[in-house]
């Protein structure tokens, strides 16, 4: 929901880091890939019980996520670069509530389940609807950057990582904070199939 006013922020931000990581001869993919790994860890970790930890570790995740598409920008970005990105996002989002149910399975494994699969309805959603925009070429105004098309919603990056931080600092509000935020994505899922089903009916209509 407020993706489009952080993300000009964050730009703006990275793009001194980002050109003296590229003039070091640090490339977007390598990036990428040691933001996953600290997100990976950071599942680990969740599990362990070490909150503070896993939170400097999905802290270093979203650090490495901005630093990855603002050295794309200042080398050029790819196909490649684009694919990675987001696929490494949407599993470290399922790992987070992963980790909180292997921490502490009576209390949090069916929130947990049931905030994963509230996931896989944004993320199937964004990501159908990205595939068929790309084949119609159709592009977001809101998000001209994105290598692929941007899809919004009551529940974007922004609100999961804030969620994800309250977790950590609240971890025995988990179960609460899973089951609402859940709720958000069911509400963020329901307006993505609508807004495709009015976009490509309409451009299906035009043809």
């Amino acid at each position: 929901m407020i993706d489009r006013y952080v993300l000009p922020l964050q730009r703006r931000l990275l793009a001194g880091p980002a050109a003296e990581l590229a003039r070091r001869g640090v490339r977007a993919d390598q990036m990428t890939l040691a933001g996953f790994l600290a997100g990976v860890l950071a599942c680990a970790v969740t599990a362990a019980g070490l909150y503070a930890f896993a939170l400097v570790l999905l802290a270093a995740n979203r650090l490495a996520d901005g630093l990855d598409g603002a050295i794309a920008r200042q080398l050029g970005p790819t196909d490649r670069g684009a694919f990675m990105d987001i696929a490494a996002d949407f599993l470290v989002y399922a790992l987070i509530p992963l980790g909180f149910a292997l921490a502490d399975p009576a209390a949090n494994a069916l929130p947990a389940a049931v905030l994963i699969t509230a996931f896989v309805g944004t993320g199937s959603s964004f990501l159908a609807f990205a595939a068929v925009a790309a084949k119609r070429g159709l592009r977001t105004p809101d998000y001209p950057s994105k290598g692929i098309y941007y899809l919004g919603g009551l529940t974007e990056g922004t609100e999961t990582i804030a969620v994800f931080v309250a977790m950590y600092l609240w971890p025995g509000a988990f179960s609460l904070l899973a089951m609402v935020f859940a709720a958000l994505c069911v509400v963020t899922t329901a307006m993505r199939w609508l807004f495709a089903w009015q976009v490509l009916a309409a451009a299906s209509d035009a043809e």
